[in-house]
C-alpha cells in the first residue's frame, strides 16, 4: 500500500507557496505519507533537482509532475520527461494529446473551482482524464458536491490530495494505491488503472470534509 500527496506546491518554482522543499520532506513524513509528488505551476523540478532533494528523504519517494494552466482550468500531468510543447493557456484537447504521445496521465485539479464548467469539459474530454481531485484544501464542499452530482452520472476515477501550500496541510488528503510506488512510472500507471482512492487524514481541519468509502 502507498499513501501518496500527488499535488504539492513549494517554494522553489511556485510563488505562492510557502513550503520550502526540506519542509516538504519533514510535513509528508509527519502525516505518515509514503510519497509526494511535488506539481509546481507551469514548471517541473529537473531530475538533478529531484534526485537531490529525493537523496535527504531518508526513504520518503519523491516524485515531480506539473500543474499546468490550461486554458479551460488548471489539470495535474504526470509523466512527461520534459514541458516542451506545454504552455501556458494550452487547450485541454491539446495538452491530452501530448500527454497521451509521452505515456503521461492527466488529472482535473479542483474541478469547478472559480466558476468552471466542468460539466462541460467531463462531457468533451472525460475519456481522456485519468482522474478527478475529489477531495483537496482547494475543493469546497459546495465544488465537492457538484463534482459528486456529476460523478453520478459519469464514471470518473477520483483522487485526493493536499494542494499544499502551507506546511501543516500537506498530507490532509492524499491518494492509497493497494500496491508499492516508488516511480513516476507505477505511478502513472497506478493512476491509468484506477486503482487510486482519495483519503483524508485524521485529527486535521479539512476543508472538503471527511472522505468515506
Amino acid at each position: 500500500m502507498a499513501r501518496i500527496d500527488h499535488h504539492v506546491h513549494t517554494t522553489r518554482y511556485s510563488p505562492d507557496s510557502d513550503i520550502s522543499p526540506r519542509q516538504l520532506i519533514l510535513a509528508a513524513k509527519e502525516a505518515g505519507l509514503d510519497g509526494v509528488v511535488i506539481t509546481e505551476h507551469d514548471e517541473q523540478w529537473r531530475a538533478d533537482e529531484l534526485a537531490e532533494l529525493s537523496g535527504q528523504a531518508g526513504g520518503l519517494v519523491v516524485l515531480s509532475g506539473v500543474e499546468v494552466s490550461a486554458r479551460e482550468g488548471h489539470f495535474l500531468v504526470y509523466g512527461l520527461p520534459d514541458l516542451g510543447g506545454i504552455e501556458v493557456g494550452i487547450s485541454l484537447r491539446d495538452l491530452i494529446a501530448e500527454a497521451d504521445r509521452r505515456g503521461a496521465a492527466v488529472v482535473a485539479a479542483h474541478p469547478f473551482r472559480w466558476g468552471q464548467d466542468f460539466e462541460a469539459i467531463a462531457e468533451e474530454h472525460g475519456d481522456g482524464l485519468a482522474g478527478v481531485e475529489l477531495v483537496s484544501n482547494n475543493v469546497t464542499p459546495e465544488t465537492r458536491a457538484q463534482t459528486e452530482r456529476l460523478l453520478s452520472r459519469r464514471r470518473l476515477a477520483t483522487t485526493g490530495s493536499s494542494d499544499g501550500h502551507q506546511p501543516e496541510v500537506v498530507g490532509c488528503y492524499f491518494t492509497e494505491f493497494p500496491g508499492p510506488i516508488r516511480t513516476m512510472a507505477e505511478f502513472v500507471a497506478a493512476l491509468k488503472r484506477g486503482e487510486g482512492r482519495p483519503r483524508h487524514r485524521a485529527g486535521v481541519w479539512l476543508a472538503s470534509g471527511e472522505v468515506n468509502d
